[in-house]
């Protein structure tokens, strides 16, 4: 509806100029007939009506007008100082291009090979945009299996599809962490890592990954920046992470999972996921493994993108979410504790995740940071 301020817009009664006819020039007055002051009293009060209303009309339009620069201007600082961290919608949908290489290149045999799990159930709507993902990362060995739980909504006609370029099997098993636990049970690889069957990963992501374990042997586990996407690829958000913070981690998960790797020796240490977990299995794969002594290291690339969408089960689960995100608390600290506890203990690291957030959006514009594209 488009509301315009101009008064002009308002329908006005007719105004008619005096007409000087004999009665004025003598000074006298017209009589009035008969009805004639009743109907003029009545159209004029009409007339009145209708410029009220106009007025009322008018009189929203400003409120409307007002409340929504209040609304743009208010939350403008909230906004900016908000974390971004598990804000998925952040902006309106814009393109994002992912292109993967689709030629056959070489591969560099100074870097560590990958061992790459994808635990898929009942998405053939996205699965093909996941394994493209995979597929098309080059410089660097990959062994993939899409380990499907037995999906009945057509994935294993997309995962039949690929051929003999795609590993696979659909078999019933006993939620995504048993899934993932037997993907990984007879796969080859120095370096792990498992994606989800909505989430894809950046290109060029497994050659950065593999460079950075190759050169620092101290390192361990390895996670990057993500980037949230719609059901059609499109992006509609950013997570830009500080350092890693080993205290931090034990109160909050802010890892995301679609760009962590480690080298094997985590897994044969942690002995693989615990299937007692539906929703928080990474974070209490992540806790045993800093349990362990192993390093971390946040490397600040994007390495890969989370799917926003309604089926995905980060929505489903939320309860059950809470309660095991809680559960893994009480564990590795000793007790349990509520949420102002916990917001005042995560507190610092998400003001170095505003800062490091808004100075990397901003050097983005400007198209200063490598790698940050």
């Amino acid at each position: 509806m488009n509301n315009s301020l101009d008064a002009s817009n308002i329908d006005q009664p007719p105004v008619h100029p005096p007409q000087l006819g004999d009665d004025a020039i003598d000074g006298g007055a017209r009589p009035i007939r008969d009805g004639e002051n009743e109907a003029s009293s009545s159209s004029l009060a009409e007339q009145l009506t209708i410029i009220e209303r106009k007025l009322d009309s008018l009189l929203q339009v400003v409120t409307e007008l007002r409340q929504a620069k209040s609304r743009s201007e208010a939350p403008l600082l909230r906004r900016v100082l908000t974390p971004k961290l598990w804000t998925f919608e952040q902006y309106r949908p814009r393109t994002l291009t992912l292109r993967w290489d689709s030629t056959e290149t070489s591969v560099d045999p100074a870097l560590p090979s990958f061992a790459i799990v994808t635990p898929s159930y009942n998405q053939a709507k996205f699965v093909g945009r996941t394994i493209d993902s995979v597929l098309g990362q080059r410089g660097v060995e990959v062994n993939y299996l899409v380990q499907d739980g037995d999906s009945n909504d057509g994935t294993v006609d997309v995962l039949s599809g690929y051929g003999n370029r795609l590993n696979w099997r659909s078999v019933a098993d006993e939620g995504q962490a048993d899934g993932i636990n037997k993907g990984f049970a007879d796969l080859p690889g120095d370096i792990m890592g498992w994606l989800n069957s909505d989430d894809v990963l950046m290109p060029g992501a497994l050659a950065r990954v593999a460079e950075v374990f190759a050169r620092r042997p101290d390192i361990d586990i390895i996670y990057g920046n993500r980037i949230y996407v719609d059901n059609v690829d499109n992006e509609v958000g950013r997570c830009i992470l500080p350092r890693h913070d080993v205290e931090v981690i034990k109160w909050c998960d802010f890892i995301p999972q679609e760009t962590m790797f480690w080298r094997r020796a985590v897994w044969e240490a942690t002995g693989g996921l615990r299937r007692d977990f539906q929703f928080a299995l990474d974070w209490d794969f992540i806790l045993r493994a800093g349990a362990f002594g192993f390093h971390f290291h946040h490397l600040p690339v994007f390495l890969g993108c989370f799917r926003v969408h309604d089926a995905q089960k980060t929505s489903k689960i939320a309860s059950r979410g809470e309660q095991e995100m809680q559960r893994l608390r009480t564990e590795h600290l000793g007790f349990t504790p509520d949420y102002g506890v916990i917001g005042r203990a995560i507190a610092p690291y998400m003001h170095r995740q505003i800062v490091v957030d808004a100075v990397c959006r901003l050097y983005l514009q400007l198209g200063r940071v490598p790698g940050f594209s």
